[in-house]
């Protein structure tokens, strides 16, 4: 299985708090109406590929909801992201009405919101 393969067990992410809180203290944000998306450089750390944290809050809904809500975000940011491009951390925050966008227009529109945030200078392999 590729290291950086969808479900893929070497996928790089956040799951500390202190990664999170480094991310929300240290780096920049871009939001948009759905999302917030943090980034934080991390060029005096020894690993070189990029990491994704997703926050959902309670507000949005039962673990159910939370849960693809978090999944389906993950892998619109893969699919726009290059894993090896640069030493970074991202941290996307998901904003009440994601959820819907979600429900109504599946991966098709989580893709259009995260290019969206993305496409806001926070770097990144971006798809047409």
């Amino acid at each position: 299985m590729s290291s950086n393969g969808a479900g893929s067990p070497k996928r790089r992410r956040l799951s500390r708090s202190g990664d999170f809180k480094r991310a929300y203290r240290e780096g920049s944000s871009k939001a948009t109406r759905y999302l917030v998306l943090y980034r934080f450089d991390r060029s005096s750390e020894d690993d070189s590929e990029v990491r994704l944290g997703v926050s959902v809050s309670k507000k949005l809904g039962d673990a159910v909801t939370r849960n693809r809500v978090k999944r389906v975000l993950k892998e619109a940011f893969w699919a726009q992201v290059d894993p090896e491009s640069a030493d970074q951390d991202f941290v996307l925050v998901a904003r009440s009405g994601i959820g819907e966008v979600i429900e109504k227009d599946g991966m098709a529109g989580a893709e259009v919101c995260v290019r969206e945030v993305l496409d806001m200078g926070s770097g990144g392999k971006r798809s047409t």
